[in-house]
Parts: C-alpha cells; sequence; structure tokens
C-alpha cells in the first residue's frame, strides 16, 4: 500500500510546480478568453432590454443571422465530405505530386484572409476565370450568398483535412483486412469498421470549421457584395454599428452569436463525446 501511495504522489508530481501551473493556465485563460468575452456581456448590459431585443432581432440583423450560421453550417458538412475525401486519398493513396497537394491544404492558414477574398472575388466574378464559365448556365457566385459559401468552405477546409487526416494514419488495417476476409464488402467495411474509428475526429474537424466560419470576415467581404438583407454576414454588420460608434448595439449582436455558437459547438462536443463512449463501452 505504502508503495502503491509513494507512486500516486510521484505522479501527482509529473508537472514540476503543479500548483504554480495551474494557476498560471487559469489566469491566463482569464486574462485572454473570459475578460474579454465577459466585457462583451457588461457592455451589452449597459442597454435596456427592450433597445436589446430592437437591437438583435431586427429584420436585417436576422437575414444576417440566417446567411451566418446557415452558410457556416453548409460549408462545415461539405468541408467534412471532400475534406474526408481528401484525407482519405493523402492517406491511403501514393501518387506523384502527392506531397505537394498536402502542402496546398494548408494554404488557407498561411494566406492573408483579405488576399484570399480578393482571389475568390476575382475568380468568380462574372469576367473572372472561373465566372465566365458560369455564366452560360446562369449561375453568379461573386457578390451573392453563394460567394459567402464558397470563401467559407475555402477557410474551413484544412480544419477537417488535418484532423481527419492522422486518425486514418493510425487506424488498423488489419480490422478493415479481417472484415473483408470475412465477406464483407468495401461499404460494409468503411460504415462498421472505418467510420466509427474516425466520426469523433470528423465531429471535431466540424465543429472547428464552423467555428472558424461563423467569424471569419476577411475573406468574406470581398465576394459577398455586403447587400443588406441579401449577402451581409453578421461580423460585417457588427463593424457597421462600431462604425457608427453604437458599441452597445455592437456588442450585443456579438453577444447572440456568443450564445448561438456555444450552444451549437456544445452539443456537438456532447455528441463527440458520446460517440467515444459508445466506442469505449464496445471495445470492452
Amino acid at each position: 500500500m505504502a508503495f502503491l501511495s509513494k507512486n500516486r504522489a510521484k505522479a501527482r508530481r509529473v508537472i514540476p510546480g503543479f500548483h504554480l501551473s495551474v494557476g498560471f493556465t487559469l489566469f491566463y485563460l482569464g486574462l485572454i478568453v473570459l475578460i474579454p468575452l465577459s466585457a462583451v456581456f457588461l457592455k451589452t448590459f449597459t442597454m435596456t432590454w427592450d433597445a436589446f431585443w430592437q437591437t438583435v432581432t431586427s429584420e436585417r440583423v436576422m437575414a444576417s443571422y440566417r446567411l451566418t450560421f446557415g452558410a457556416s453550417l453548409l460549408a462545415a458538412f461539405i468541408n467534412v465530405i471532400f475534406g474526408g475525401i481528401l484525407a482519405w486519398v493523402l492517406v491511403r493513396y501514393k501518387f506523384p505530386g502527392k506531397r505537394l497537394i498536402d502542402a496546398f491544404v494548408d494554404l488557407p492558414f498561411a494566406l492573408p484572409t483579405a488576399v484570399a477574398g480578393i482571389t475568390l472575388a476575382t475568380l468568380y466574378a462574372p469576367n473572372g476565370w472561373l465566372g465566365k464559365l458560369l455564366v452560360p448556365f446562369d449561375i453568379k457566385v461573386a457578390y451573392t450568398p453563394s460567394g459567402v459559401l464558397v470563401a467559407l468552405i475555402f477557410i474551413g477546409l484544412p480544419f477537417v483535412v488535418r484532423t481527419v487526416q492522422p486518425v486514418l494514419e493510425e487506424a488498423e488495417k488489419e480490422l478493415e483486412e479481417a472484415a473483408i476476409s470475412l465477406g464483407a464488402s468495401h461499404w460494409q467495411t468503411f460504415v462498421r469498421v472505418i467510420f466509427p474509428t474516425i466520426l469523433p475526429a470528423v465531429l471535431t474537424g466540424f465543429a472547428l470549421a464552423f467555428a472558424r466560419a461563423t467569424g471569419e470576415y476577411g475573406s468574406v467581404i470581398f465576394i459577398a457584395g455586403n447587400m443588406p438583407m441579401i449577402s451581409e454576414i453578421t461580423p460585417l454588420f457588427m463593424i457597421t454599428k462600431l462604425e457608427q460608434y453604437d458599441y452597445a448595439g455592437a456588442t450585443a449582436i456579438a453577444a447572440v452569436m456568443l450564445i448561438i455558437s456555444f450552444i451549437l459547438l456544445l452539443a456537438i462536443n456532447a455528441l463527440q463525446a458520446w460517440t467515444r463512449s459508445r466506442q469505449t463501452a464496445g471495445r470492452e
């Protein structure tokens, strides 16, 4: 018993200065995250309830909510599908130029958002390289809600690929070979063996892509057109409020976005935890 207690004591002291490290971590988290977020709500509390409700539920603001959160969810869902396929190809196949494509995946991370927005707007404009190919089909991307979706897909793709890729690399191929040898089809092997393994990573990638998309500004405003009630995103509306020196109105809209984003991310994380618990129970 004494030996076990000593081992437990050593395990608790693996990190030198544990209490100091935890204290610094909480202090840093509060300074960088909690205090700025609490300031949003404190500024919002300076408004009356009627003024707050009128600000966050006006027709123009509601339209921006629908575009921002709707496009963010759709972009994250599209990135999960095609980002998962891209991660699968990069892990499971060997082909010329693989390393170059793998490097291109990180391009949205390194590229300034304003540059990305200008580039996308130039490409998808009616006279752009890609936009003029869509004109005969009466498809407009630039300066429409579709342009917002394209920009959000562009900036969210790396989050899914880089989250799913390492999980696929560590997946046990012996389980797939065993399933195939027992008569399972390739589709059954993917659905029952591979997909449950990568599902937590897929949900994490979805959450990261969605979180990035809801707050994206630089790459969207150049291709969106920023037309009220049509292609105006909520972050741009907050900037407009700030330019009008309506700080309380801007923080009120920011608080609503923060609450909605937190609820959606909490639901995704709960689903991810439930999936992992089911996997653990299945293994036992």
